[in-house]
């Protein structure tokens, strides 16, 4: 049995602002509300199978204390579910993790939204290598 990873390693952190204009400009998504996921198909380096970023509206959070919340809960969530991604993934992507609501989700809706994102993500992904 091989050990699950359930890291969040400085390297698959995406930072570069020229891929997140990439991605932003170029990129495909996927939604489940409240949550969307903003990807693109490239490698960017470091030899990572993923990249990815978050991102909480500061329309829908004035607030830096809940914009922070959020971001935390969404990497949270990316990071105890990734191993769905990355045994499914044939190429390295670069994501975004967009959480669009004013609502406050608790943390297990939230996760339960993210397992869905990322079945969906993995479709979509699926269909446009066939």
């Amino acid at each position: 049995m091989t050990k699950m990873n359930f890291t969040y390693p400085k390297a698959e952190k995406l930072k570069s602002k020229t891929a997140i204009d990439l991605l932003f400009s170029k990129g495909k998504s996927v939604s489940k509300y409240p949550l969307r996921l903003v990807y693109i198909a490239g490698d960017f380096g470091e030899n990572t199978p993923i990249k990815m970023g978050v991102s909480v509206s500061k329309k829908h959070f004035k607030s830096a204390v809940d914009r922070n919340y959020f971001k935390r809960v969404l990497r949270e969530t990316y990071r105890l579910n990734k191993h769905l991604l990355l045994d499914n993934m044939t190429q390295p992507y670069a994501i975004m993790f967009l959480y669009q609501t004013k609502d406050l989700l608790s943390y297990d809706e939230i996760n339960k939204k993210t397992i869905q994102l990322f079945e969906k993500f993995l479709l979509a992904i699926k269909s446009e290598v066939v």
